[in-house]
């Protein structure tokens, strides 16, 4: 059994420009809270193998999805939404508000490395200030 705390989680940066923490670890899957800051918007990417599971905390935000199917829109990013992340959908996030956009994310199967993020082209112009990378959005 494991326990983790905000303040305690490992910190990182995530390959799309997100700062995280590392909250939990397993054989099945992962999670980590991600805080995007005002002004950010995040590089757009798809995944080679994973899913992901967004849970929206605090902030305002958006997040652009494009489906393998061709169905795409944006969805708004508010306390108590929740979007999933597909494998094969290309998708770029926003923080739109004046406060930082906070969310869980939840990956299946683990994070498996930030080869897993295939930067694309996305609707907006990505802007992330400079600083190292380390895991999942």
């Amino acid at each position: 059994m494991k326990t983790t705390t905000i303040e305690t989680a490992a910190s990182g940066r995530s390959p799309l420009g997100a700062l995280i923490r590392f909250l939990m670890e397993g054989p099945h899957g992962n999670m980590i809270h991600s805080t995007v800051p005002p002004g950010m918007v995040g590089r757009a990417c798809h995944f080679r193998s994973i899913d992901e599971y967004w849970y929206v905390l605090s902030g305002e935000g958006e997040v652009w999805r494009s489906a393998p199917d061709g169905h795409q829109g944006v969805t708004r990013l508010v306390p108590g939404v929740c979007v999933d992340i597909p494998l094969g959908t290309t998708f770029q996030y926003r923080c739109t508000g004046n406060l930082p956009l906070v969310f869980t994310c939840t990956a299946l199967p683990p994070w498996p490395g930030d080869d897993e993020a295939v930067i694309v082209d996305g609707p907006w112009e990505p802007r992330v200030d400079p600083e190292p990378r380390a895991h999942s959005d």
